[in-house]
Parts: C-alpha cells; structure tokens; sequence
C-alpha cells in the first residue's frame, strides 16, 4: 500500500477492526519512511457493472469517482467522513443489485442526488449545479424550488 504522504510503498499495520457493518477490515498503518499514519480499507472485490456515460463511453464503475464528487458536494458542510463512506457503499451496494452487466452513468447520479437531498441541502444543490450541468441562475433556481418543494411535502 503506497503512503498517501511520501508514495513510500513500505508501511506497517498498527490496528485492524472489522468495521461496523461487517464488510470491511479497517487497518491503520504507519509509513515506515516518513512515520505518518494513514487509513486503508479492505473489502471483498465484486463484479460491478459497467457505467456507460452520456456520451457512450464504457469504463468500470469506480466508487472513487462517487466519494471525490460526494466529498466535494459536502466540502465545508458538518457531514463526517464516516457519513459520506456509508453513502458511497449504499450506492455501491444498490449498482451491484442492478439488473445489468451495464448502468447508465444517470442511475448512478440519480442515486447520489436522492443521498444528498435527504442528507444536506447545501451539498444537494452543490452537486445538483455540476450533475445537472446549470447553464444559468435560472436552471439553479428552478432546482432549488424543486429541492424546497419536496422538502415541504416530506414535513422537514
């Protein structure tokens, strides 16, 4: 495992735990270059379909992508790292029960708006704004009553 800090490959385990929903080891590991510690997950590797984009391209689903565009969304927003790990495998989880051996890149942005909409206004409208490819203040606007709409009729 390369140091996030120094790309030393050479580290050591300090801790291990299963995490909280059992699908996981948590180990923390200390470089053995530069002595900073740093947090790695191991899951088990399963077949996730491929994501076909708006344009037609293929490429492998990559939770990555979901966590950057997640983490971006809630950036200066009191939601835990934690918090946004549980969203990225709810969503992980949901395109692996998906039907197909191909999703559309949509599906998993849709997945993602429903996530944040019920968690933060603030990073709903964040991603919203790039997702939905906002042209104008109009288009933003338009969102965001929508976003308050639906928050009325839920009684938050």
């Amino acid at each position: 495992m390369k140091c996030p800090f120094c790309a030393n490959v050479e580290n050591k385990v300090i801790d291990s735990r299963i995490s909280k929903d059992g699908d996981a080891i948590r180990r923390r590991r200390e470089c053995v270059s530069c002595g900073k510690r740093f947090t790695t997950y191991e899951v088990v590797e399963e077949v996730l379909p491929t994501v076909v984009k708006k344009d037609g391209r293929r490429e492998p689903f990559d939770r990555t992508k979901i966590r950057s565009g997640i983490k971006k969304a809630c950036e200066k927003r009191p939601i835990s790292t934690d918090v946004i790990e549980s969203i990225v495998d709810r969503i992980e989880r949901r395109c692996q029960e998906y039907p197909d051996k191909e999703i559309p890149a949509s599906v998993v942005g849709e997945q993602v708006m429903k996530e944040l909409q019920n968690l933060d206004g603030v990073a709903y409208v964040r991603f919203a704004s790039v997702y939905r490819e906002f042209r104008d203040v109009g288009d933003f606007m338009d969102e965001l009553k929508a976003f308050l709409g639906v928050k009325r009729d839920n009684g938050k």
